[in-house]
């Protein structure tokens, strides 16, 4: 990899926006196609708004809004203005949004009217002044969207200066907490813009398409389309994901990179073999994904159906992270890869020593461009650090050569008798079954053993929940997993609680099993 995919001289979207004006730069969910000029011209009025309705450089504004082209040209707002971008999960309710609209600080909240009720309620408990609040849409107790651009200049803003998202993490506990990174106080053009993506071997021109196929709101999927935006590339947003619609965009528009989560992988797999075939996706450069344990056997069945533009990586929201590409996963299996040029791994023991390569260890990670705070929360940013490096909780090991496996995360991990287990192994047995639509493993009390394994299944289409089908699955395992890691019962519900991303929120399934016992933390 050159120095020079990773440097901070690329020009940016408003440069290149400013040049050539006609460039495809967007396709919107609906299909409606944007130009270079027509998105910076929107990027530029709410910039002009957002100040009229008094920001400044250092000031949030929260938005809760669907994949669209308000929500890029409020990246590109905040990013050329000094201000905070704060995306909100638009599928919080009402408190929810409240907290992080609160903490934040934000002088402004933009809405859709798709969310109105939960942004409604939110504003109103974060106290925020109804001149404040903006709604794409109708929206009762929001000015319109319109308002906010109304009357305002097209043109480039004065007094540039670089801001950044504000991301809050979902956390393992408590309320989220928004990750904070310092204003370089310099034009957005002297920070690293889309010089991100060479991490990946993505770089300017090359005739490359990027679809977003993962909201907005998520930490990477926001930086992977910000990039490609810096870089020239024309950006296609998915508003809410199939499997069947991401082929035929794939197809349409000849996509070359995108960012995925595996559940979206085991759910293209599973489509018909005559709906796979009907569309071509060999454009397809990269297609890289993150978010969560990927199962083997999904991943070589993506690379056998896609190729080896299927690539993986591991980070965190906080920074830092590592790299695979298909080739070195498929001769070391199971790998993350290797960290990224701007970012350092670790794997330590509980009491901060570097554990030798081959053994199991906290996953500690360091982003060498930067540090970040967590937002109002001194006490939590300075928990789970060595030195420089932070922790999220991951347990893995690095082999000789620096590429990390993981195993778990320290919160999910199954104590039973004694022995460590790991839930991520027996899901990847789970989702082998046929019936198998989407799976989750953890422990729940046991008065001998402390814990023992219990299955969640979401069947797939076609088969009946039910005694019969949970005594096959239980057979299943029997042939793919050691005695101490099968699961002793399954239990099946209609949906398994993740978000778009691709995140199970396991807490919800494991804690009414605890409800009565004290839960091991």
């Amino acid at each position: 990899m050159t120095d020079h995919q990773l440097d901070a001289s690329t020009p940016g979207f408003w440069a290149r926006a400013a040049a050539e004006p006609d460039r495809p730069a967007l396709v919107a969910p609906d299909g409606t196609p944007w130009t270079a000029g027509e998105l910076l011209a929107a990027a530029n009025r709410l910039t002009h708004g957002l100040r009229a309705a008094g920001l400044s450089a250092g000031d949030a504004f929260a938005v809760v809004l669907p994949n669209g082209p308000e929500l890029i040209a409020g990246y590109l707002a905040a990013a050329q203005a000094g201000f905070y971008l704060v995306p909100v999960n638009h599928h919080l309710v009402g408190p929810e949004i409240a907290w992080i609209v609160a903490d934040s600080g934000a002088r402004v909240l933009i809405a859709h009217e798709r969310y109105a009720g939960a942004a409604t309620a939110a504003a109103d408990e974060a106290g925020l002044a109804k001149e404040r609040r903006y709604a794409v849409g109708e929206a009762a107790g929001f000015r319109s969207y319109r308002d906010l651009l109304a009357g305002q200049p097209d043109t480039a803003p004065e007094r540039r200066t670089a801001g950044w998202v504000m991301n809050y993490t979902s956390g393992t506990t408590g309320r989220p907490r928004g990750i904070r990174r310092p204003l370089p106080g310099v034009p957005p053009e002297r920070t690293p813009l889309g010089g991100f993506l060479g991490i990946f071997g993505i770089t300017a021109g090359g005739g490359h398409t990027h679809l977003v196929c993962s909201p907005l709101y998520h930490t990477a999927v926001l930086q992977f389309a910000a990039a490609s935006l810096h870089l020239g590339h024309p950006v296609v947003l998915m508003d809410r994901w199939t499997g069947e619609g991401m082929l035929e965009l794939i197809d349409r528009h000849r996509v070359t990179h995108t960012h995925m989560v595996p559940t979206q992988f085991h759910r293209l797999l599973a489509l018909p073999e005559p709906v796979r075939a009907r569309y071509d996706v060999s454009s397809m450069r990269h297609a890289i994904h993150g978010a969560a344990p990927c199962p083997d056997h999904v991943k070589r069945a993506m690379i056998d159906w896609w190729g080896e533009c299927v690539e993986e990586y591991y980070a965190a929201s906080e920074g830092g992270g590592t790299f695979a590409t298909a080739r070195e996963w498929l001769e070391r299996p199971g790998t993350v890869g290797r960290a990224w040029p701007i970012s350092e791994i670790a794997v330590l023991d509980d009491e901060g020593r570097p554990r030798p390569p081959g053994v199991l260890g906290t996953v500690y990670l360091r982003m060498n461009t930067g540090g970040f705070s967590y937002h109002k929360d001194d006490a939590k940013t300075r928990q789970n650090r060595v030195g420089g490096f932070f922790t999220v909780g991951d347990l893995g090991l690095l082999d000789a050569d620096g590429y990390l496996y993981l195993r778990d995360r320290k919160i999910d991990m199954i104590i039973s008798g004694g022995v460590n287990i790991y839930p991520a192994e027996i899901e990847s047995a789970l989702l082998a079954h046929p019936a198998v639509a989407d799976a989750a493993a953890f422990g729940i009390p046991h008065d001998e053993w402390g814990e023992q394994v219990k299955a969640v299944v979401e069947p797939a289409e076609g088969f009946v929940p039910g005694p019969r089908l949970a005594a096959d699955i239980l057979a299943h395992c029997e042939r793919a997993l050691a005695g101490y890691k099968r699961p002793r019962s399954v239990d099946f519900v209609p949906e398994l609680p993740r978000d778009p991303n691709g995140k199970l929120y396991k807490r919800r399934l494991r804690d009414p099993y605890w409800a009565d016992r004290d839960r091991r933390v």
